[in-house]
């Protein structure tokens, strides 16, 4: 029995001591940087461009390698890193999205024609409402583009430089993040289209899918919305200077 050890109990103002010299410990081996970075992307509604973020740092912080780091941090946390088009932003861990379904906003149901509009726009942007009706071969309905314009989904872009000038429209960050997508070239491609059944296999000679384009400037055939439009709900206010 005197070769056995002594069990001693500790008390418990000990182990406080110990994970409070732990912690201290492990925050000396994390980068400040990291801490700040976190922190700007924890306090934010809104998710931010690496332009912001990069403004709130210190000047020799690699703001690329610390997203990186960040994001293997917490990918197996409750909570992930992700990045939706150009910004940044903390979101819910894709299989613990079941957690929130009793608070989930059940969204209304979009018709095909909203839903095949939603795709045309998404995968040939920028395009006019008479382009969408030729690329799907009939006449849209006057609440086709309203629905999903009140979605937040689509966007009017500019003016096309043709006699009448259309409004040109794009897809938004939000349709970015409703789809769970980093960026629109993350849709699905032509053999993938297949493989799900969406796509029909006996298609036309030469049938291809566009790649489309994340690039929110207008293009050389655009021209930029006119502050008229404002009044028809069409453009975006424009930005709040604060003095």
């Amino acid at each position: 029995m005197a070769a056995l050890a002594e069990r001693r109990i500790i008390p418990h103002e000990e182990l406080q001591a110990r994970a409070e010299e732990k912690s201290e410990a492990q925050a000396q081996v994390r980068p400040e940087h990291l801490r700040l970075l976190e922190a700007l992307l924890f306090a934010t509604a809104v998710p931010l461009d690496e332009k912001t973020l990069s403004a709130r740092l210190p000047e020799d912080v690699d703001l690329k390698a610390a997203l990186r780091a960040l994001q293997a941090e917490f990918a197996p946390r409750g909570v992930n890193l992700v990045r939706i088009g150009n910004k940044w932003t903390f979101r819910t861990a894709g299989d613990l999205s079941w957690l929130l379904t009793k608070e989930a906003v059940v969204p209304k149901k979009l018709s095909r024609a909203a839903i095949e509009t939603l795709a045309v726009i998404a995968y040939h942007q920028p395009v006019t409402r008479a382009e969408v009706e030729e690329i799907r071969g009939v006449v849209m309905a006057k609440g086709t583009f309203d629905v999903l314009m009140e979605t937040g989904w689509i966007r009017p872009r500019g003016r096309r430089k043709t006699p009448g000038r259309p409004i040109t429209y794009g897809t938004t960050e939000a349709f970015l993040s409703h789809f769970t997508l980093e960026a629109l070239a993350d849709l699905p491609g032509l053999d993938e289209l297949k493989g799900s059944g969406l796509l029909d296999g006996r298609l036309p000679p030469g049938f291809s899918v566009p790649m489309p384009s994340d690039d929110p400037q207008l293009r050389d055939d655009e021209d930029p919305l006119e502050p008229g439009d404002l009044d028809l709900g069409l453009a975006p206010p424009p930005e709040r200077i604060e003095e």
